[in-house]
């Protein structure tokens, strides 16, 4: 399972950290101090579990998660203020964990998250099979609405995605790029995980396509593609950069 952690308070995150390294089947794609840059970055990349506290600067956890409407992953909440569980559970949290939080009710949280995960996983697959569908397969192609149009673009053509406000240009090799109305967390559930990395706010690139990397810079077919501070680490940790 994909997640994420945010807490004001650095050591409380090298906690949960440490526990989802210890368990295995948990992977941390990023970590958080501050409760908007996790939001912007939920609004564009997809996980399936969100460890957060509540009591923040700027926003609560309670807020974050009411602030979040479509897509929602699965919410554990870790504080130091059992009074907010009432509160965390009516916003249908999974679960509910106050510090100093013991390994071994940590281990049934996630076990509960698991059993939901695969409850959702067994009906999807049941409206599928009623609906005469088979198991979805990986295609080397995706179609994109632009303009008046459903466009087919194949993946391995595709060079790097860049944010334009509302919209995403497709930069492709050897033709004009696409401009499509979409954001990134829609073009990224159509496009392979292992092929395709988000390396800024406003960029998703090819991996296949990188020449090199620098310290702040992608190069991919003569383009040199900033890296954000914010998914530096996703980045190194990726190509196993040091």
């Amino acid at each position: 399972m994909k997640c994420i952690i945010i807490d004001d308070e650095p050591l409380a995150i090298k906690v949960v950290e440490s526990y989802c390294n210890a368990l295995g089947s948990l992977t941390v794609v990023k970590t958080f101090t501050n409760a908007l840059e996790a939001l912007d970055f939920l609004n564009n990349n997809r996980v399936d579990l969100v460890f957060s506290d509540i009591e923040m600067p700027q926003i609560s956890g309670i807020d974050f998660i009411k602030s979040i409407e479509n897509n929602r992953p699965f919410f554990i909440f870790t504080t130091a203020y059992p009074q907010y569980a009432l509160e965390g559970f009516d916003l249908n949290a999974t679960d509910y964990l106050v510090k100093p939080i013991p390994f071994p009710r940590f281990i049934k949280a996630i076990n509960r998250v698991k059993e939901l995960l695969n409850l959702n996983q067994n009906k999807i697959g049941a409206n599928l099979s009623s609906a005469g569908y088979e198991k979805q397969i990986d295609d080397d192609f995706i179609f994109i609405k632009s303009e008046y149009e459903n466009l087919k673009l194949n993946v391995s053509e595709i060079l790097f995605i860049q944010g334009l406000k509302d919209y995403l240009k497709i930069v492709l090799v050897n033709t004009k790029p696409v401009l499509t109305l979409m954001n990134f967390k829609q073009i990224l559930h159509k496009l392979p995980n292992k092929q395709f990395l988000r390396v800024h706010r406003s960029y998703v690139v090819n991996v296949n396509k990188i020449s090199s990397i620098q310290k702040n810079k992608i190069i991919l077919n003569n383009e040199r593609i900033p890296i954000g501070e914010v998914y530096k680490s996703e980045v190194y940790n990726r190509f196993k950069i040091k």
